[in-house]
Formats: C-alpha cells, structure tokens, sequence
C-alpha cells in the first residue's frame, strides 16, 4: 500500500564517483527500501536523469516522499546550487532547480559529509551529543558540525572543509592547490602515498607490502597499507602510526576552535582501522590545549557505515518539508 508524506517517509539519494546509492528511509532512519545505480560518467544531465530515474522507482511505494540528495561538493543551501563538485562537472550547477523542474514535491541539497554527520547525530554514534563533529576519513577528510542540536553550514554554506586546514605549511601539494592541507597527512590517500615511498626506496621493511601488491608499487593504496597493518605488519603499522598522530593533532585544533563534545569518526578508512583511532586519541589527548584543565571529548566509531549519507540526506529533506508546510 503506497505511503503519503504523512507517513514520515522521505527518500534520500547519496551520490558518489562511481555510484548512486538511494532508498526511502522512515521518521526512526530505517532504510525500508534500495536502489542503486552506478554513477553515469561526469556529464550533469546524465546525473540528474539517474537522480530522476532512481526517484521514480522508489516513489513508487511512497509517492509523496520528500527527496534529499547528498552529493561531494560546495552546496549554496539557500538555492540548492551546487557551486563545485570535485567528483563530477558541477560547476555552478542549479540542481534542486533541475530536479524540482521534472520530479514533483520537496527536494533538498546538501554535502554528503553534511549529511552523513547530521544521520549520526539524528541516528548513529552521536544520538546523545548536541555538539557534535564529524569526520569522514576516506580518499580525503570530509567534515560536518552539529551544534546545539542544528547541523552548521557557515555563512555561505562552505563549512566543514576540515581536511584542507594547513597543518604543516609547505608540506605535501593537495588537490586543493594548497600545501600541507590535514588529508595529505591522516587519509587513505596519504598511507597510500607513504607506502610507495617506502616500496620505491627498496626498504628491508617494505617486503610485506611488496609481496602484496605482487611487485606493482603503483598498486599500493590506503587500504592495502590498512589490511597489512591489521595483520600486524610493522612496516604498515608505522604508516597507520604517524596518520595517527596526524589525525589527532588536527582533532586537538578543532577541539581548540570548536569545543565539541564527541568527535565521530567514519568513513572507509575511520572504519576499517582501529588502530588509527587509538593513535588518534592518544595524538589528541597529548595536544590538546588546557589539557588537565578541561575534558577532553570523547571520540567514537561512526555507527551507520556507508549508509549515513543516504539517512542523513533523507532525514534533512524531511525535516526542511515539515518547516516548509507550517
């Protein structure tokens, strides 16, 4: 039996470089149902068309579903533009726009960072923290911050970028085109890029991840330097170490600016190694500033996996629907 918006659904769409996850979620963020669809190249129209397809289908079953969509990128949330995305053409790209000229009802935008922090805070590790940051630790770092219980987006809805503060000023070029930026030093692009090193300088250490990645060393990447450390290889625990010690060293800045309660880590990389998050919090307890003097916010696993940006995109569209009718 087809569910009215009255029902409490909403479908939520979490678009992605090589594919688009989207589902109809309910009011208590349970995913009742999925579909999936690869991501068609770069070209926007095929990307709002998959967008419009995957919507369709689901509508079927709740046609009246508000549809938040989360997506990489820099989102001006007052026109549902996208300003840039670095995974696909958007440029300036007018999306709700696009999506509300074709699909009838309710559409929302935001950051796919955004919206995975706000279903971890609505849903996940951060159900009981009204101050709340959350990061995504992938390719790079992705962020949101939920204070008093509303997620911020800043003035111009560019907040969060929290992998692209400079931490060592003139250290590693970033796809930002800065130097130094904190995802060239605590992401999967940077245990990746630190074990070819080691494999290209013919280090004794380094036979394990040579042995791995069959002699390629072009095939070393983040989550093979991961695995191998999961599996007790010192070379790669070494790697994973000193990502550690970056990633708390940047937890013990924002902690300085922005004093949350919890910070909640997820991503593939935040959830595939725990034993960045113990050097994590040992890196951050020994930076923090007022150390001794203030308590130190906890840091927890993100709860919701690759899912929380589709929950979260979905729980979002709801909530700006409900504001929007009264």
């Amino acid at each position: 039996m087809p569910h009215g918006r009255s029902s409490g659904l909403a479908i939520g769409l979490d678009i992605g470089g090589t594919k688009i996850a989207a589902g109809v979620v309910d009011a208590a963020g349970h995913i009742l149902q999925r579909e999936r669809a690869a991501t068609p190249g770069s070209s926007p129209e095929l990307v709002e068309q998959t967008v419009v397809d995957l919507v369709t289908s689901l509508r079927r079953g709740a046609p009246d579903a508000p549809v938040g969509v989360g997506a990489a990128g820099w989102m001006n949330p007052e026109t549902g533009t996208v300003l840039f995305s670095p995974h696909l053409a958007w440029r300036n790209e007018p999306l709700r726009d696009r999506l509300v000229a074709v699909l009838d009802g309710p559409i929302s935008v935001a950051n796919d960072a955004d919206a995975a922090g706000w279903a971890e805070y609505r849903f996940g590790a951060g159900q009981d923290e009204p101050n709340l940051v959350c990061l995504t630790l992938g390719t790079g770092i992705g962020g949101s911050l939920v204070s008093d219980g509303q997620l911020r987006r800043g003035r111009f809805g560019l907040a969060g970028e929290f992998g692209h503060q400079v931490i060592v000023p003139g250290g590693h070029r970033c796809e930002c085109g800065n130097r130094g930026c904190w995802e060239q030093y605590a992401s999967g692009n940077a245990l990746g890029r630190e074990g070819r090193e080691l494999a290209r300088a013919n280090s004794p250490v380094a036979h394990t991840l040579l042995d791995a990645a069959h002699g390629d060393v072009g095939t070393i990447d983040g989550a093979l330097v991961t695995e191998l450390a999961g599996s007790g290889d010192p070379a790669c625990r070494e790697i994973v170490a000193e990502a550690g010690y970056w990633l708390g060293l940047g937890l013990a800045n924002l902690a300085a600016a922005l004093d949350p309660g919890t910070f909640v880590i997820g991503g593939g990389l935040g959830s595939a190694s725990a034993q960045l998050l113990e050097e994590a919090e040992a890196s951050y307890r020994r930076h923090l500033t007022g150390r001794g003097y203030r308590p130190f916010a906890r840091i927890r696993r993100a709860g919701l996996g690759a899912e929380a940006g589709l929950v979260g995109a979905a729980d979002l569209a709801r909530r700006e629907a409900a504001e929007a009718a009264q």
